[in-house]
């Protein structure tokens, strides 16, 4: 290509595969500003054919309360949750069992004290919350049912950032190899004890810290009997409002110690087309080819990145599927009234130790107990899930209405936004990636501006923008809609 003053339209060759039109200079330019614009184009160009996953950089404060979670914390926390004998949904909830520790009632109980105790630790900025509803009767619930989820509420320290929520949840309630069975041993070590605990820990270290949104800390009860007590509490989100930016439901994240067990890796689960898309939001997705870029798959490679950048001796693998193969769990629910949702949960599950009475049968040790969970990788899984939401909770609003300019058939991609809610961005980045990659590649820093065009054609690529703070937080990317 040739640099000179001139106004002639050139085309630079993208790969092996396509040329990309360069728009045409104003005469009116100067020929060094029109050299410095064919230089952009050019390492743009080049970006394009060299794929780099993005990677933030740390955040001091963040990696250091990190460092803070405890895998011996964490045991202790299992190890009590499992010593309630059972934390059935259907078991004991009278007084009597909760004095004796028997029972979910009294598993509720200890779960709000623990909250309590991390608020006074930090000066009384966690909120401790329940919410208690009566489940009428249905195919796992016989009769009707108190069921309450626990919550700890970690206000944001901006008036208006303190709008946005992420959140954190696992599952308190446990079973055996009877769903209605409400005495007999039911330990749920790894299903969902350990995610409870990421609840708990994630709560202790980040209540020292201040960010300028709102973190919540749950822990539902009713999931073994269908989903019943995240269900209520997204319900109930939904009815008031909330502004939930991001959902982190941990189950099963006990790293089972089987001998097929990747201790190195969590899967993370992620609907692809959205549960509660109406059948105009469908349309455009079979439209434009956006089955893979749901607010939630946007959190699902959030996570990838900030594991890139935290968490050492963990990769978290992106599932694209809404939950494990024709199975599911909390995250569902949050879904299904429009919160963007994923899933954690270990590489291989031991059937054997879950949702099995505790026995041991031709050698085989069946029963979900503490002795196989691995709380090191308990403990990496609420790194990851700790860094998640304080980088969400740290970083500016996404935002608003992104849009893909289409009035025109061209090969240059105009994309306009307005500024993200809550005065925190000091700059917008533009991502982008092949229609057939899993992560987002590209990178391009676009300054304080609403509006910008690439030199890369939307047919070929799927694109997103970014809002970053004045310290490096980056917001959830959002996908543009159309307009012409």
């Amino acid at each position: 290509m040739e640099l000179g003053c001139t106004g002639t339209r050139e085309k630079v060759e993208r790969n092996h595969e396509a040329y990309m039109n360069l728009a045409f200079i104003d005469m009116r330019t100067s020929c060094p500003q029109r050299f410095g614009w064919i230089l952009l184009v050019l390492a743009v160009a080049s970006a394009s054919a060299q794929p780099t996953i993005t990677t933030s950089s740390a955040d001091p404060q963040i990696a250091a309360a990190l460092k803070q979670i405890s895998a011996e914390k964490i045991r202790a926390n299992i190890e009590k949750l499992a010593s309630f004998q059972t934390r059935s949904t259907l078991s004991a909830q009278d007084q009597a069992s909760i004095a004796a520790g028997h029972g979910i009632g009294a598993a509720r109980k200890w779960i709000k004290s623990e909250f309590e105790r991390y608020s006074r630790d930090c000066g009384g900025r966690l909120e401790v919350k329940t919410d208690s509803f009566t489940e009428q009767p249905a195919d796992r619930i016989p009769k009707p049912t108190e069921i309450t989820n626990v919550y700890a509420v970690l206000k944001g320290t901006d008036p208006e950032n303190a709008k946005r929520v992420v959140l954190v949840t696992g599952h308190y309630d446990s079973r055996n190899s009877d769903t209605l069975d409400t005495t007999g041993v039911a330990p749920g070590a790894n299903d969902d004890a350990s995610g409870t605990a990421v609840s708990l820990e994630c709560a202790r270290v980040l209540s020292r810290l201040k960010f300028p949104a709102t973190i919540i800390f749950l822990t539902v009860a009713g999931e073994e009997q269908g989903l019943n007590g995240s269900h209520h509490f997204a319900q109930m989100a939904k009815s008031e409002g909330w502004n939930i930016e991001a959902v982190l439901n941990n189950d099963i994240v006990g790293g089972d110690r089987n001998s097929q067990q990747d201790p190195s890796v969590v899967r993370v689960f992620s609907e692809g087309v959205p549960s509660a898309a109406t059948d105009t939001e469908l349309k455009l997705i079979r439209n434009l080819g956006g089955e893979s870029d749901s607010p939630s798959r946007q959190i699902a490679r959030y996570v990838g990145e900030v594991g890139r950048t935290y968490v050492v001796g963990l990769k978290p693998t992106l599932v694209f599927r809404l939950d494990r193969y024709l199975r599911g769990g909390d995250h569902i629910s949050f879904n299904q009234q429009g919160f963007a949702a994923v899933r954690f949960t270990e590489y291989r599950e031991d059937y054997h130790h879950q949702h099995q009475n505790v026995r041991t049968e031709n050698g085989i040790e069946y029963g979900d107990v503490p002795k196989f969970v691995n709380f090191d990788y308990v403990a990496n899984v609420s790194r990851l899930n700790a860094a998640t939401l304080a980088s969400l909770a740290s970083a500016p609003a996404p935002p608003d209405k992104v849009r893909l300019v289409t009035k025109e058939l061209e090969n240059d991609s105009t994309l306009t936004w307005e500024p993200s809610p809550g005065s925190r961005t000091d700059a917008y980045e533009v991502l982008w990636r092949a229609t057939t990659s899993a992560e987002w590649e590209h990178t391009q820093p676009v300054g304080n501006v609403t509006k910008t065009t690439l030199p890369i054609s939307k047919d070929n690529v799927i694109f997103a923008v970014r809002a970053v703070d004045k310290e490096g937080h980056r917001s959830l990317p959002v996908v543009p809609l159309p307009e012409r």
